[in-house]
């Protein structure tokens, strides 16, 4: 996927929250540990819901916010497709995949924020601190949910 917008950031991101909730859903059916096929199915609903969530945001933002070039960005600090399904979820416990989750989440938050930083115009980084928001939002429901599960 070639990204040079925020547009295709969007793109990118709704991408990688699919194709997170597919993996998770995959390995919650070969996980051994109850608590973990749990957390591995919460976190694949959860995930899903995250990617319309961010869909939406394309439909909704301003036009000069979503064309607002980021090539400059990308070509010191490629984006690396998250291979997520070559991470062994299956044999994680819950903890473990809690942590592998929210660390992915957090190399997306920095994403946003960084961007926003270097944003021109402030409709594109209203955009990105919105996205920037939901994520962290995100990450803490999960860790509230993932607390719960242990307390089980």
């Amino acid at each position: 996927m070639q990204i040079e917008t925020l547009r295709d950031i969007l793109h990118w991101t709704a991408s990688f929250h699919q194709q997170l909730s597919e993996c998770l859903s995959h390995c919650a059916d070969n996980n051994t540990d109850q608590r973990a096929r749990m957390m591995l199915q919460y976190l694949s609903e959860h995930e899903n819901r995250l990617r319309k969530v961010v869909s939406g945001f394309e439909a909704t933002g301003a036009v000069d916010a979503l064309n607002t070039w980021c090539i400059e960005y990308l070509q010191k600090h490629p984006i690396v497709r998250h291979q997520q399904c070559n991470a062994p979820f299956k044999d994680l416990d819950a903890t473990q995949v809690m942590n592998d989750v929210i660390n992915q989440h957090q190399q997306v938050i920095e994403l946003y924020r960084y961007l926003a930083s270097r944003a021109d115009i402030p409709s594109a980084q209203h955009l990105l601190d919105s996205l920037s928001a939901l994520e962290e939002h995100e990450v803490m429901l999960m860790v509230q949910a993932g607390n719960r599960f242990s307390d089980m």
